[in-house]
């Protein structure tokens, strides 16, 4: 089977799995909104995530990407699968212990980093914040073997086990959630806590067999020593410090949002998760398909097929993530409608969250291609490009974010976002050129033109139809929910039919990936 053929099957795996789970997840926070509405109680659950999620990824979520996945692999493509078990075994014991001491510090100190955090929250919240946030403490050590179960397993080109234990992790939270709300009751939200630690040791555990399968070899060491664990800590270091330093946008984003009228994080979170939606589905499946690819191009020295590769993904991504862009601003209403809407959630909410929406989704295509920008550099063992990039990128989004929050509101916070990852995407695309002397630029930028100029006219058509649709139905549930339908389909419709004229090669992809799932289905 061909290299791209493995990665197409495996992103086009990734890609329904993430659909799943992201309905799954959308489910989850539509239930949350039926019972608890935009209020400052889904505020304190919003912010009970912020210290568990620094130190996960502080310790675990950067370090698999760019150094424990390249390294591991390195080994597996050589041939020495002995001396990879034994590096993965001092890893997993190293950051196991590390987790523990930093969860148990955090424990203790709870309080006073959510008073850092949101100190424009009442007293009422910033203790429910402080409950959430210790209960929730406990997934990092969880989602740590899962994560780097999945990182083993990944490097085997293995993916399907990881992606089920999303959709567990999200049905969990559903079911938790479900069982435990008492509307009336703020402090029953911690159902939905509750469901995410069960829920990252599902995830956990639905791994292992695959894991045994590949022969799983486990050591109760710590090998200092060993040249595989330094390559890991030597390029681990520059991903804890950006990591680490990344933490000051979350810090003023919660900051100046917390003294915005209540509910106003809320809002922001809610359509921050509909500006990930195509980032997880697509892009983030692209990516995490690709990187095994890469590294072996990498480790084999076959730089032809390298920026190859990554060409194609980075166009394939551009492709698929910009009409979604401009048919989620046209269809923001409908949309926030149709997933919200209900319950505690009213018009209102409807019309606050989507002004954070609006200005996220114009940065939603540079946000999905620095899913696989930033792997490109961690394949070739550079971890310290992508860090600088992303601490200036982080320097800039704070800088908009002070610049913004005044005139835009929560618009500002989001459009920082958006703005930074359009800034990030650029300079990596600069040096990334300069590192490997071609990266297909030409072919990327003529992909971007055509994909744009197809997907704006699809979303004025889409804009328009939508428009008349509401005056014709109105914005009741059923009827957003048909104005939704139609417009998607529609849209889709339009932008096929034009990119089908433009001859553009990533639509024969597309088509082609979508009649392989078919078949195999």
């Amino acid at each position: 089977m061909s290299g791209t053929r493995t990665v197409a099957m495996a992103a086009g795996l990734l890609m329904l799995t993430q659909l799943a789970s992201r309905v799954l997840g959308f489910l989850r926070e539509s239930l949350m909104a039926n019972f608890y509405g935009k209020t400052g109680v889904t505020d304190a659950y919003q912010t009970a995530f912020i210290l568990p999620d620094l130190i996960y990824w502080l310790l675990v979520g950067g370090v698999l990407s760019s150094a424990f996945i390249p390294v591991f692999s390195q080994y597996i493509h050589k041939g020495n699968e002995e001396e990879g078990w034994r590096v993965a075994s001092s890893f997993i014991n190293l950051i196991l212990l590390l987790l523990s001491v930093l969860v148990i510090l955090a424990l203790i100190f709870t309080p006073q980093f959510v008073k850092l955090q949101v100190p424009g929250f009442s007293i009422e919240n910033q203790a429910l914040t402080i409950q959430l946030t210790r209960i929730i403490l406990i997934q990092p050590l969880l989602l740590a073997l899962s994560g780097i179960t999945m990182g083993i397993l990944n490097s085997y080109k293995i993916f399907w086990p990881s992606a089920l234990g999303t959709v567990l992790y999200n049905a969990s939270v559903i079911i938790f959630g479900v069982l435990l709300a008492r509307p009336d009751e703020p402090e029953t939200i911690s159902g939905f806590a509750i469901g995410v630690v069960v829920g990252a040791l599902l995830n956990f555990l639905v791994q292992i067999p695959a894991l045994r399968r590949q022969g799983l070899r486990y050591y109760p060491i710590i090998d200092w020593r060993h040249p595989g664990v330094r390559k890991i800590a030597v390029l681990a270091i520059p991903i804890i410090l950006s990591y680490s330093l990344n933490q000051i946008q979350v810090v003023v984003n919660s900051n100046l949002g917390s003294h915005l009228i209540e509910g106003s994080l809320t809002a922001i979170w809610y359509s921050y998760r509909l500006f990930q939606l195509p980032v997880g589905i697509f892009a983030l499946a692209i990516a995490v398909a690709v990187f095994p690819t890469l590294n072996e191009h990498a480790t084999l020295k076959k730089w032809k097929e390298f920026v190859h590769t990554s060409s194609r993904a980075v166009r394939m991504v551009i492709f698929i993530t910009l009409p979604i862009s401009v048919g989620m601003i046209a269809l923001r209403y409908p949309l926030i409608r149709v997933l919200f809407e209900h319950g505690a959630f009213t018009s209102e909410d409807t019309l606050a969250t989507a002004i954070p929406l609006f200005y996220f989704a114009v940065g939603i295509s540079a946000q999905s291609v620095i899913q696989i920008l930033p792997r490109m550099f961690y394949a070739l063992h550079d971890t310290w490009t992508p860090v600088i990039i992303g601490i200036i990128s982080m320097l800039a989004n704070v800088g908009f974010m002070f610049l913004l929050v005044k005139p835009l509101q929560t618009g500002g916070l989001a459009f920082a976002t958006s703005l930074a990852a359009v800034l990030n995407m650029i300079l990596l695309l600069h040096l990334l050129r300069k590192r490997l002397k071609r990266i297909d630029g030409r072919r990327m930028l003529i992909t971007s033109l055509k994909t744009l100029v197809a997907s704006v006219v699809m979303g004025i058509g889409v804009w328009l139809g939508g428009q008349w649709l509401t005056s014709l139905v109105g914005v009741g549930k059923l009827a957003s929910t048909f104005v939704l339908i139609a417009g998607t389909f529609s849209g889709a419709l339009i932008f096929a039919a034009i990119t089908k004229i433009m001859g553009m090669e990533e639509f024969e992809q597309t088509l082609g990936l979508v009649q392989q799932r078919l078949k195999r289905g």
